[in-house]
């Protein structure tokens, strides 16, 4: 086996706790293996986004991140668009990117297994989306790429709510917060624009799917494929509390569809305007609406089952 220039990113934050382990674990067993790796430790994420953005200039053979969705943003930020493959082993709350590409998200053992193995062979390649919107603190355009989902309705709300909690940690962290947000729930006016179509509408929801899950499984874009050239666009009509509660557990079924108040679009590109709402990308803070959203095909290199 050719040893391979290995670089791998540590989430800042999981330097204590259950998932403390696991970066240390990564760099130990490809190292055993014989791979030449570079471990990339810092403490906040702004200082690890500088310093694996000079590690992808050196072009390595692979860049590897540990952590959850968040960290596959990151990676995704820093490699999208170059000859540089992105490695995951999933360590994170939701691990949402690493269920759809098929990778161990609760075994970590096994899917640092997988990627040892998957190292062996040529990347898979996958589509990226693209968020094009106005930083609210600088006022300038900007750009941020993400691989799984957009949310700009109620789930970017519950995100909000989900980054501030502190407690509990894992998955049910996104779920409480969801209930407390409930107490509060009402429609928001939407003007879309789905492939040069505009569509006014009031909605609950509007989420953007290259992937088919966030919040740790809640599949809210069921049939989006990561290498179709496709965004799945998930928009919920108005619904009272009540009905929200009775499709909500369809959610993570992804049977969600059958009801007729909720629709999916298939496009290209979309834009979003709202007086009202907050975006994010693979769980992180965009800012406010309005964003366009586009898909670019095969953008991404990265190791996964095919």
């Amino acid at each position: 086996m050719k040893p391979l220039r290995l670089v791998v990113a540590i989430n800042p934050t999981a330097s204590f706790g259950k998932g403390s382990h696991v970066g240390p674990a990564v760099v130990q067993t490809l190292r055993a293996i014989g791979h030449d790796v570079t471990s990339l430790q810092e403490p906040d994420f702004e200082q690890l986004a500088a310093s694996g953005r000079k590690a992808v200039a050196t072009k390595p053979d692979a860049f590897i991140v540990v952590g959850g969705d968040g960290m596959v943003n990151l990676g995704t930020n820093l490699v999208v668009n170059t000859r540089v493959p992105l490695g995951v082993v999933p360590s994170g709350t939701g691990n949402d990117m690493a269920r759809g590409l098929g990778i161990p998200y609760d075994n970590t053992e096994a899917a640092i297994g997988m990627l040892s193995e998957l190292l062996q062979g040529p990347p898979r390649t996958i589509d990226a989306g693209r968020v094009d919107y106005i930083d609210d603190e600088t006022g300038g355009a900007s750009t941020r790429w993400f691989a799984g989902m957009v949310s700009a309705g109620f789930d970017s709300v519950v995100n909000e709510r989900a980054n501030r909690m502190r407690r509990p940690k894992g998955a049910s962290r996104y779920t409480i917060a969801l209930g407390l947000e409930l107490l509060r729930l009402k429609p928001t006016s939407y003007r879309l624009v789905l492939d040069g179509q505009p569509l006014e509408t009031r909605a609950m929801l509007v989420t953007v799917g290259n992937n088919v899950s966030l919040g740790g499984g809640m599949k809210v874009t069921p049939n989006a494929k990561v290498d179709d050239g496709l965004l799945d666009v998930l928009v919920v009509q108005p619904l009272s509390r009540l009905e929200f509660l009775r499709i909500f557990p369809r959610v993570f079924k992804g049977t969600h569809l059958s009801d007729s108040r909720v629709a999916i679009h298939r496009v290209k590109s979309i834009r979003i305007e709202s007086d009202i709402a907050v975006v994010y990308s693979d769980g992180e803070r965009i800012g406010p609406a309005p964003v366009e959203v586009t898909i670019a095909p095969r953008a991404l290199r990265i190791f996964a089952p095919t």
